[in-house]
């Protein structure tokens, strides 16, 4: 398979686990955000170090790039710090199509700090991108001031998503896969650890314990480490406008676990992120075959 759709393919099934994200973040939402958050990374860095034990991966580092590891553990718990706020503060809907406003600046950040650039008719894909979340955000008629706190918030995990993607991305070629995403998973439970320590508490029911296992596993287990895969060989652009299509698995299950159901400008909105999504990826591959 070749690399660029190696690259697709692991970023579409990363999102598919994605999605489970904010479903199984609500059924844990007895716990405070910080909190959540620091099991969620705890358990999927106990996940990947047992597949590194089984594939045999070497997870040691140095004193210099354990350094390194402890500014993207900070900047990783900073996505899902205010990710995880986002999805208890806000709707699913408006909290994952803000976070998904990444693509643009991914875009941004790749071509000043790694100079990969993407070539410009690629740009319309990414504007009908935006334009969708525009949509489907953007004409909410009972917004309140606690869902703006948590549309602010998903704004805040985007840049920090932006960050996380540029640097996987440039360190695709310095570790392997699972010891890359075991210090960064690590490293960023120990900055939420800090957090979450002041309003610490047990979780008091089987619920909340399956969630936070399925949440270590699913989609930061899966979902993350594939995504990570997948942007070590596609321009994580690319990667991160794939994985925008968790906004339309989340609203999906959003509407059948929690009756949540979007409304038509929602829809709407969704439709024009799949157009734009197309123009970016199905010419993309069809320019290469």
């Amino acid at each position: 398979m070749k690399e660029e759709k190696k690259g697709l393919v692991l970023s579409a099934l990363g999102t598919l686990f994605f999605s489970t994200s904010p479903i199984l973040t609500r059924f844990a939402s007895e716990l405070p955000v910080a909190e959540i958050a620091f099991f969620r990374m705890f358990i999927g860095s106990l996940f990947i170090l047992i597949a590194a034990k089984a594939a045999k991966v070497d997870l040691s580092v140095n004193k210099r790039e354990l350094a390194r590891f402890l500014l993207y553990g900070l900047v990783t718990s900073f996505h899902f710090l205010f990710y995880i706020g986002s999805v208890l503060y806000t709707t699913i809907a408006h909290s994952l199509s803000l976070v998904y406003t990444a693509p643009i600046m991914i875009t941004a950040l790749t071509s000043f700090l790694l100079k990969e650039k993407i070539p410009r008719y690629k740009y319309i894909g990414i504007f009908l991108v935006i334009l969708g979340i525009i949509i489907l955000t953007g004409f909410e008629t009972k917004l309140t001031p606690k869902m703006v706190m948590g549309d602010i918030m998903a704004l805040l995990s985007a840049l920090a998503l932006a960050i996380y993607s540029v640097i996987g991305r440039s360190e695709r070629k310095n570790f392997p896969l699972l010891k890359y995403v075991f210090w960064v998973y690590f490293t960023c439970a120990l900055f939420l650890l800090i957090v979450a320590l002041p309003f610490f508490k047990m979780p008091s029911s089987w619920t909340s314990w399956v969630a936070l296992l399925l949440l270590g596993l699913m989609p930061t287990t899966l979902g993350h480490t594939l995504y990570n895969a997948g942007i070590r060989y596609i321009h994580p652009t690319y990667a991160n406008l794939i994985s925008t299509q968790e906004v339309t698995g989340g609203v999906i299950l959003g509407a059948l676990i929690f009756g949540e159901v979007p409304s038509i400008s929602a829809i709407s909105g969704i439709f024009v992120m799949f157009l734009g999504l197309s123009i970016v990826l199905l010419e993309k591959t069809t320019k290469n075959q």
